[in-house]
């Protein structure tokens, strides 16, 4: 058993009881008495538990001296700092710039940054997690597990009953589950296909097609937006082109990407918002070795902005708010470890971002915002608290 799924049972004995006597919970979880002392310890340094001879009780709630729930002991001198673990699925797209909006936060914050990561594969997350409990000091964890998998729930349910908080990162749960405890802050990507889609329309374009990442956490979100947006405009999503962008980038691509150009004629589509973006930038490569002109006949937006400046013509694009996720999810959890109990959870989604190029726009469209981008301009999508592959 983990260090923390001990302390999960035995706060849950407490909570159940009243109170526990240390020899009691060593029979019962098969472990010595010096380790259930470790763990209560462990809970009393959060304000979970009060230590008493021989065992432990909960906090006297009336008392002002009690800690607040989920508080850290207070530390001295050069310790004085959070340690916080950190799990992410990619240590290469996406995901650095969310890493250095979480290192920055944490550097500001004098937070010790255990970085981890894991490969999209929940029991790989599990292990991750499982190695970060075992961190001696580990006061909080960032997280990003893959919440679409069908056992994610019960991870859900697992993070939200451990002794220390924890916050998802572009991660959320499903709105089905009532969770006490568990934070998360992420990109509104539904409102990023919605600025993707309303520019297309502004531009002139009816038919609005839309490709995505197959098994993408962010794809549900991109063709809800993409479809609300169309339906504000009185277009049915029924009527336009859609699919994924899987192979775009492998070999045997240009026959995929043939295939999607042969659809758009005969569906009569004049733009597609593509995810991620170096499917974009494929598409629109192979469009011009096709003959078919971008944004002439092909208007084009990648969602990620990780390449698309890269695209000839360059690309334009949605993009989330990575930084920026990173930096909230370690602000979320250094307010949590600092006000503990009294702070009610944040759920946080974070407006996106477009940013006009030339793959959308026709020379002397109006999309320049600076003699030094002749093709470049920025609309920002809104921030409200509440939301490739990533």
């Amino acid at each position: 058993m983990l260090a923390a799924q001990r302390q999960e049972r035995l706060l849950q004995l407490v909570r159940a009881q009243g109170s526990v006597v240390v020899s009691e919970v060593a029979r019962l979880l098969e472990v010595s008495e010096l380790t259930v002392r470790r763990d209560v310890n462990t809970l009393a340094e959060r304000g979970l538990v009060t230590r008493v001879h021989g065992g432990a009780t909960l906090p006297d709630p009336q008392s002002p001296f009690a800690p607040h729930p989920g508080r850290p002991a207070r530390r001295s001198g050069a310790d004085s700092r959070f340690t916080v673990g950190m799990v992410v699925p990619s240590l290469n797209y996406y995901w650095p710039s969310i890493l250095a909006g979480a290192r920055a936060a944490a550097a500001e914050s004098s937070v010790r940054l255990l970085l981890r990561s894991s490969s999209y594969d929940l029991r790989d997350d599990r292990n991750q997690i499982g190695m970060l409990l075992d961190t001696p000091g580990l006061d909080g964890l960032v997280l990003a597990p893959d919440v679409d998998d069908p056992g994610a729930e019960e991870l859900l349910g697992w993070l939200d009953r451990l002794p220390l908080p924890v916050v998802l990162a572009e991660r959320r749960a499903p709105a089905s589950m009532l969770l006490g405890s568990l934070e998360w802050v992420g990109s509104d990507h539904v409102l990023g296909a919605r600025l993707g889609v309303e520019h297309l329309h502004a531009e002139g374009h009816r038919r609005i097609g839309l490709l995505v990442a197959g098994g993408s956490p962010t794809s549900p979100h991109l063709r809800r937006g993409w479809e609300e947006q169309l339906r504000r405009h009185g277009l049915d999503p029924d009527e336009q082109l859609t699919g994924v962008s899987d192979g775009f980038v492998d070999p045997g691509r240009a026959h995929r990407m043939d295939a999607v150009l042969d659809e758009a004629r005969r569906r009569g589509t004049t733009a597609l918002l593509v995810h991620p973006d170096p499917a974009a930038v494929s598409l629109v490569q192979h469009c011009t070795d096709a003959g078919t002109r971008v944004p002439d006949d092909l208007a084009v937006v990648a969602y990620d902005d990780e390449v698309a400046s890269l695209g000839e013509p360059a690309v334009t694009a949605v993009r989330p708010p990575k930084q920026h996720v990173g930096r909230l999810a370690v602000e979320l959890m250094t307010a949590r470890l600092t006000e503990g109990g009294r702070r009610p959870p944040h759920r946080i989604s974070i407006g996106p971002e477009l940013v006009v190029r030339g793959s959308s726009v026709l020379p002397g469209d109006g999309a320049s915002e600076a003699a030094a981008e002749p093709a470049t301009q920025t609309r920002r999508g809104g921030t409200e608290p509440s939301g490739h592959r990533r």
